[in-house]
């Protein structure tokens, strides 16, 4: 029995050395796996981090359009993975290890990429790239729709653009559609301004800020309107307002024109305002406004119709909105373009007609002008 004993107790301190040996062995074999990891990703980071070779998209640019360029746009499109974009880099020649870059982005937990173009510059390196992709160093453009344009000259700047070149293809209706809003007509309903958006940008999201801008000035404004105005709704107003942008570019002169109309409309005097008419010639007017454009009978014909046109006819201002809101007191009803870019307001039809013949019959400027140049 005592044998027995001491077979057990040597058997025990046995085991228990050599489990402690396993340890020693097992911790050893951990630290030289670390170091030969840590070695591998110490090479994969200086391979990663040599200049990246812009010689391939050199040789597809088109050198007319880009003789020696500096620099590349490089898009990554939505729902574009890591993978995708470090295979087609691979694939460009950009990159000569895209699986070492890979493996580098799931250690480092930089898997993340940001939509939009960048730019690929001789100094990068496959690191920097990473860290773009990830920060979302996108590049940033801008487009400016300066106040008065109507929603055909929106689409044609847009159209211009390569990323929204596709809308073109779109009818007014249908690119409506896509913007999900619910609108029955796109006139006036977008905020005139210089916009700022990236490669991964949509026509719907650019006009969609543009949108929600505009509701937003026009709602501010409405809640501050003057009293007792001839409008039965918000959108009466921007209607008015773009009429008002339309008749002139002088910020001193906003208030005056608003104030004409609205003493029109409450008079139940038709605006007779020549942007209507053009408006709704659409393009069968080439520029000269004849009488018989005035007798011309359209829902936008101010001199034929009551009241104001159905919808606006242009995108107007926050200025012009706030002096449709805010019309300045008087009893002018009649202006006439005086040829500088001013104009001459009138009481009555005989002040009026006076200074028609004044201003666009006898004295007619040489350089005459209907707004400031």
């Amino acid at each position: 029995m005592l044998l027995v004993t001491r077979i057990t107790r040597r058997l025990k301190i046995t085991g228990l050395f050599i489990k402690r040996q396993g340890l020693r062995i097992a911790l050893l074999c951990a630290l030289i796996a670390c170091v030969v990891l840590a070695a591998a990703v110490g090479d994969a980071h200086r391979q990663l981090g040599l200049p990246i070779s812009l010689t391939g998209l050199a040789s597809a640019a088109d050198a007319a359009a880009m003789p020696n360029p500096a620099r590349y746009q490089w898009p990554i499109k939505r729902g574009s993975s890591l993978s995708q974009v470090v295979r087609q880099l691979g694939e460009a020649g950009v990159i000569t290890s895209p699986l070492a870059l890979k493996i580098y982005a799931k250690i480092v937990a930089k898997t993340t990429i940001q939509t939009g173009s960048y730019w690929l510059e001789p100094s990068d390196s496959a690191l920097t790239l990473l860290d773009k992709f990830n920060r979302g160093e996108v590049i940033v453009k801008r487009l400016t729709f300066p106040e008065g344009w109507n929603f055909s000259q929106w689409r044609r700047h847009l159209e211009v653009v390569p990323q929204f070149a596709d809308s073109r293809h779109l009818s007014d209706v249908q690119l409506v559609k896509t913007l999900g809003l619910d609108i029955s007509h796109p006139e006036g309903w977008f905020f005139p301004d210089t916009y700022s958006y990236t490669g991964g940008d949509s026509i719907a999201d650019l006009l969609l800020r543009a949108h929600r801008k505009m509701l937003d000035t026009l709602d501010k404004a409405w809640l501050l309107k003057a009293k007792d105005l001839p409008y039965s709704s918000a959108y009466e107003a921007l209607i008015m307002a773009s009429i008002v942008e339309k008749e002139t570019g002088l910020a001193a002169e906003r208030a005056a024109i608003a104030g004409v109309f609205v003493r029109r409309l409450r008079l139940g005097m038709r605006l007779q305002t020549d942007p209507t008419v053009i408006y709704g010639l659409g393009n069968q007017f080439s520029g000269n406004l004849r009488r018989s454009h005035l007798k011309q009978k359209t829902v936008y014909n101010t001199y034929v119709i009551g009241g104001l046109p159905p919808t606006p006819i242009a995108m107007p201002s926050a200025a012009a909105i706030d002096a449709a809101l805010h019309p300045a007191d008087g009893d002018s009803l009649y202006f006439v373009a005086r040829g500088d870019g001013g104009h001459y307001f009138s009481s009555t039809l005989e002040q009026h007609r006076r200074a028609v013949r004044k201003y666009q019959i006898f004295r007619r400027a040489k350089n005459y002008t209907s707004t400031p140049q």
